[in-house]
C-alpha cells in the first residue's frame, strides 16, 4: 500500500525542524490558501520550513519523488505560480530574520520576508531598499522578477540593489551568487525570476531615505485622456527623487479619504518624493498640476517610507479575486491615451484598478544585457488588474483585464513585466527577456537541468549542450 508523500516526508526528513502539512492535517486549509483566491489548489504537502537546511531537505525530496515543487515566499503572484496540485509548496516563511548593518548600509534578509518586515528594520536607521508599493508582498518573488516601487526613479530596481543572494540548487546544494562568486548565477536571479534555486537570503544595498512626501493626487474618472496624456509629457522629465505612477481606480470607501469621494472612479498619481521637504515636492510637482484642472483630492504629505509602503495594504488584503496583465510601454500615442480612458471609465468593480509606473531614471543607467532584465530601454511598465472580494465577480474581472490588454497590446514593447504576467504561455516570457533569453535557458542549464524549479514563468533548460 503506497504512502502519501506527507507520510513519506514524515518518514524521510530527518532533522527537519520545520512544519510538515498535508491534506489530512488540521491546518491544511490555510496552509495552502495563497493571495489570490481565483487560485485554489491542493498541493501533497506544504512544507514550511525554518532554515536553509530545511528548504534543501525538501528540493531533494521534490526532486526525488518526482513532485512538483512550487516555491513560496509571500505568496502574491496573481497567477498562483506559489502552489501546485498534488505537489509540494516549499513554503519559506519561517525564513524571515533581517540584519541592518547601517555603517555598511546593507541589509541581510531572510528568503521568507515581507516587503513590510524589511521597510522597518530598514526605517529605523533612517535607511530603505527599492521595492513593491503593497507591504504583504515576498521579497523573494519581486526581487528575482526585477522588483519595481515607489523609490525605482531614483534608486533602481530591486536587482540593481541586490549584492549577493544565498540558494539552494536544485541538487540540494546550496551556494552563493554574487559578482563575485558564480557570477552567471547572481546575473540570471536579477530578473530570471525563481528559474534556478531557492534563495533563502538576500543582501541589499541600503540608502538614506527615512522621510518621504507622499500619497495620491486624484481628477474625475472623465477627465482620464487630460491627464494621462499630461503625466506621459511630464515625468520623462522630472527630478528622479520624484516617484509618480498613474493609475484608474476608485477611491477607497473610508478614511482617510473624504466621505463624498467614497467609491467614486478616479484617474490620478500616486507619489512618492524621497526627503521630507514638503515645499521641493510641491515645486517637483507643480508642472503636472499647473497643466490640469482642480483636483478632487491632493494628499502628499510627510511621512516615513514605510507608511506609503503600506498605504494599500487595507485595499488589497489576502483573499480577493485577482486577475491581471502586463505591458512594458515605450510610448503612449494619442489612440493608446483614448483607449486607456475608455477602460478606466468602465472599471467593473471599485478595487479594479490600471497602474503605469515609470521605469526610466537610475534604471535606464544600467545596461539591457548587465542583468537578465532587459526591457531597460521601456518607460513605463502597466498593469491592468481585476480585482474584487466576490467569487462571483471573478468572471467579470477577468474579462476586464483581458478586453483592456489585449486592445492596449499592439502599442506595447512587446514583453511584459514578469511579476505581473498571468500562465501566458512560453512565447510571452521569451518575449519578455528579449535578446538575453538564450543565455538564461544556457544558465538554466547549467543549474537546473531537470527544470525542478518550472512552476514559474519558466525559463526552459538550454538542450543543445
Amino acid at each position: 500500500m503506497s504512502i502519501s508523500p506527507a507520510q513519506a516526508a514524515r518518514q524521510e526528513l530527518s532533522g527537519f525542524k520545520g512544519q510538515l502539512i498535508g491534506p489530512e492535517d488540521s491546518g491544511y486549509d490555510e496552509a495552502r490558501a495563497v493571495y489570490n483566491a481565483m487560485i485554489d489548489r491542493r498541493p501533497a504537502l506544504v512544507a514550511r520550513c525554518a532554515d536553509a537546511d530545511d528548504v534543501a531537505r525538501v528540493v531533494s525530496f521534490a526532486r526525488d519523488h518526482a513532485l512538483p515543487l512550487a516555491v513560496r515566499g509571500g505568496g502574491h503572484h496573481g497567477a498562483g505560480l506559489s502552489t501546485c496540485d498534488d505537489g509540494v509548496v516549499l513554503d519559506l516563511s519561517g525564513l524571515k530574520d533581517i540584519e541592518v548593518d547601517p555603517a555598511a548600509r546593507t541589509a541581510r534578509v531572510g528568503g521568507g520576508s515581507l516587503l513590510g518586515d524589511v521597510d522597518r528594520a530598514t526605517n529605523e536607521h533612517g535607511l530603505a531598499t527599492p521595492s513593491g508599493i503593497i507591504s504583504t508582498t515576498g521579497v523573494g518573488g519581486i526581487t528575482l522578477g526585477g522588483g519595481l516601487g515607489h523609490l525605482t526613479r531614483k534608486y533602481g530596481l530591486a536587482i540593481d540593489n541586490l549584492l549577493e543572494a544565498e540558494l539552494v540548487l536544485a541538487s540540494g546544494e546550496r551556494v552563493r551568487a554574487s559578482a563575485d562568486e558564480n557570477t552567471d548565477l547572481y546575473w540570471a536571479i536579477r530578473g530570471g525570476g525563481g528559474n534556478f534555486g531557492v534563495v533563502t537570503s538576500f543582501l541589499f544595498r541600503l540608502h538614506e531615505v527615512s522621510t518621504v512626501v507622499a500619497g495620491p493626487t486624484f481628477w474625475p474618472v472623465e477627465l482620464g485622456a487630460e491627464v494621462l496624456t499630461a503625466y506621459r509629457d511630464f515625468i520623462p522629465h522630472a527630478p528622479r527623487e520624484l516617484g509618480a505612477f498613474f493609475l484608474f481606480g476608485s477611491v477607497p470607501p473610508g478614511p482617510p479619504f473624504p466621505e463624498e469621494i467614497h467609491l467614486k472612479k478616479v484617474c490620478g498619481v500616486v507619489w512618492c518624493r524621497v526627503g521630507e521637504d514638503a515645499e521641493a515636492a510641491a515645486a517637483d510637482m507643480a508642472p503636472l498640476l499647473g497643466a490640469l484642472p482642480e483636483p478632487l483630492l491632493h494628499g502628499p504629505a510627510p511621512m516615513p517610507l514605510p507608511a506609503i509602503q503600506s498605504a494599500f495594504d487595507g485595499v488589497y488584503p489576502p483573499g480577493d479575486q485577482w486577475y491581471w496583465r502586463a505591458d512594458f510601454v515605450d510610448e503612449i500615442p494619442a489612440e493608446a491615451v483614448d483607449l486607456h480612458a475608455k477602460f478606466g471609465a468602465e472599471l467593473p468593480t471599485w478595487k479594479s484598478t490600471m497602474h503605469m509606473y515609470p521605469i526610466d531614471g537610475a534604471v535606464h543607467d544600467v545596461g539591457p544585457t548587465d542583468t537578465a532584465w532587459s526591457y531597460r530601454d521601456a518607460r513605463w511598465a502597466s498593469v491592468f488588474a481585476g480585482v474584487d472580494s466576490d467569487p462571483a465577480n471573478a468572471d467579470l474581472v477577468r474579462r476586464w483585464s483581458v478586453d483592456y490588454s489585449d486592445a492596449l497590446h499592439p502599442y506595447s514593447a512587446g514583453g511584459a513585466y514578469v511579476n505581473m504576467m498571468m500562465d501566458e504561455g512560453q512565447e510571452h516570457v521569451r518575449a519578455s527577456y528579449r535578446d538575453n533569453y538564450a543565455r538564461l535557458a544556457r544558465v538554466k542549464a547549467a543549474y537546473d537541468p531537470g527544470n525542478l524549479f518550472r512552476l514559474n514563468q519558466n525559463i526552459e533548460p538550454d538542450a543543445s549542450g
